[in-house]
């Protein structure tokens, strides 16, 4: 192959690219809203259960640190491979974009929920005790000053995650997943076409940037160190 072989647009298939594009995209979305649910109420139950000292809620604090740590430790390819019969179980294939939610959100959930524990122990101290001192109850704390006060950091984590995301569903696309990953891969390198690797490389940084700048945007427009 020469480097002119990077440049054959000629080549390439826009209808394809453009459907990989959009499959890429909605895989990312939908897993992320889920991962972002998931991912708040493990971190929440993380922070709530750290510093008791009642032993059966110590003991479901270890359990879920432990499970979350072990699942971040999994790389993503061998963790689809794991999930593979739980996938068929699940959406009923292991071919498409579909399938390819379930590791993603496992993948990407406890990851997340690590970065929200973060952000609500980084809240100063002083502004959940005042809430107490008001009267305010546990889950008044959680909506009025956990959620509020770190929510700068929980979208940054976000986009942080998503951007993880889009890295994950290119991996996902190599094993029959769709999307660019799976364009790339199977249109591209298999038939020895860089021109169509090259082409979804960029598409994806572009989304890469697009979503940098849509979780950079909201961060800035509720900071309130920025305003």
């Amino acid at each position: 192959m020469t480097d002119g072989s990077y440049f054959a647009f000629k080549t390439v298939d826009w209808g394809s690219m453009g459907a990989a594009t959009w499959e890429t995209i909605w895989m990312t979305i939908v897993s992320m809203i889920v991962v972002a649910v998931l991912g708040i109420l493990l971190g929440l139950l993380l922070f709530e259960t750290t510093s008791s000292t009642n032993i059966g809620v110590k003991a479901l604090n270890w359990v879920v640190s432990f499970l979350v740590n072990v699942f971040r430790s999994i790389p993503f390819i061998i963790l689809i491979m794991l999930l593979l019969p739980i996938t068929k179980n699940l959406v009923g294939t292991i071919i498409g974009p579909t399938a390819a939610l379930p590791s993603l959100i496992v993948s990407a959930a406890p990851f997340y929920a690590r970065m929200v524990e973060l952000a609500f122990h980084e809240i100063d101290r002083g502004v959940i005790e005042a809430a107490e001192a008001m009267g305010a109850g546990r889950w008044q704390i959680v909506y009025k000053v956990l959620l509020p006060e770190s929510m700068p950091a929980l979208v940054s984590g976000a986009t942080v995650t998503t951007i993880s995301l889009i890295g994950y569903t290119a991996m996902a696309g190599a094993i029959g997943a769709g999307g660019l990953g799976n364009l790339a891969y199977i249109d591209g390198f298999q038939a020895s076409n860089n021109t169509i690797v090259l082409v979804a490389t960029v598409i994806i940084v572009i989304i890469v940037f697009a979503f940098q700048f849509i979780g950079d945007f909201l961060v800035r427009r509720i900071d309130k160190r920025t305003l």
